[in-house]
């Protein structure tokens, strides 16, 4: 590690699974291992879990090649402070450069399912995209659709049509996010089914660094997408996932009233859902993780 003088280093804020810092004029993300469901942070964290989600997003950004916001993932050349434990950061610290977020979820979805599956049952859209009848749950979508929606701080999310995203970034923007966020999916998507993953749906987020547009927080995870088994899809029900699947359903077996204090999750779920994420990664990336 250079001998230089470490530049200010604070920290900013503490989000679900993300704890971001200031280091001069870039930003530290780093992805912990706490994991949520229901809009609850659980109490039990899931081993590794910020390593996988971190490693995933560089895999991604280098393979992408979309312009992003990364810079580094190795704490041995980035200008910490000593006290600093760079042995419990490894793996999942990101180092980016700062930029000013938009204000939008771009989220993309290419097969039917979640939210735009209950709302295609009531309505044949989804969040206003009017679809083809006759579809069944999970079913691949004729193209993949852009539905945006609001960054909300706590709680879900909420779908917006397009015309509202136009009037809160401009149509400029809105256009090529929409245009950007389309295309950025369907690589990945279309790399993944080669190595056996379905990306049901996923959503993106931009930030600007003055007139340029790029990818930021994470990209093409197990947290910010449905990845699925290509080989156990099955068109007509729900799918078996790569991610935090066995919490939800643990969750909803133990009467939980999802308005009170979560339950410690048993050693089953964690082991489960830690090798589900790490399962994740070595089939998208075809290598071991490091940190087994």
């Amino acid at each position: 590690m250079s001998e230089q003088t470490t530049v200010d280093f604070q920290f900013v804020r503490r989000g679900k699974v993300r704890d971001i810092y200031t280091l001069g004029n870039q930003l530290l993300l780093v992805s912990t291992d706490r994991i949520s469901a229901f809009d609850w942070i659980l109490p039990t964290e899931i081993p590794d879990k910020g390593r996988v989600l971190t490693q995933i997003s560089a895999y991604w950004f280098h393979r992408l090649g979309e312009p992003n916001h990364m810079l580094s993932t190795d704490v041995n050349q980035m200008n910490l402070p000593r006290e600093l434990d760079r042995g419990s950061l490894a793996g999942r610290s990101m180092l980016v450069r700062k930029s000013e977020v938009v204000p939008i979820e771009c989220v993309v979805r290419g097969y039917l399912s979640g939210s735009g599956w209950h709302e295609y049952r009531q309505q044949g859209s989804v969040c206003g995209i009017r679809l083809p009848a006759g579809l069944n749950q999970s079913d691949r979508l004729p193209e993949p659709i852009f539905t945006p929606a609001t960054k909300e701080e706590s709680g879900h999310d909420v779908n917006i049509p397009y015309a509202t995203m136009v009037e809160q970034v401009g149509h400029e923007l809105a256009g090529e996010l929409r245009r950007r966020s389309l295309a950025v999916y369907q690589r990945g998507a279309d790399y993944a089914l080669t190595r056996g993953i379905i990306i049901a749906d996923t959503k993106f987020e931009w930030g600007r660094v003055g007139d340029e547009v790029i990818l930021i927080d994470e990209v093409l995870t197990p947290d910010s997408s449905r990845f699925w088994p290509l080989d156990q899809y099955q068109s007509g029900r729900s799918q078996p996932s790569f991610d935090k699947q066995f919490v939800r359903d643990w969750l909803e077996t133990t009467g939980w009233d999802k308005n009170s204090s979560p339950p410690q999750l048993p050693d089953d779920v964690v082991a489960k859902t830690r090798a589900k994420y790490i399962e994740a990664y070595e089939r998208l990336t075809g290598e071991a993780f490091a940190w087994k």
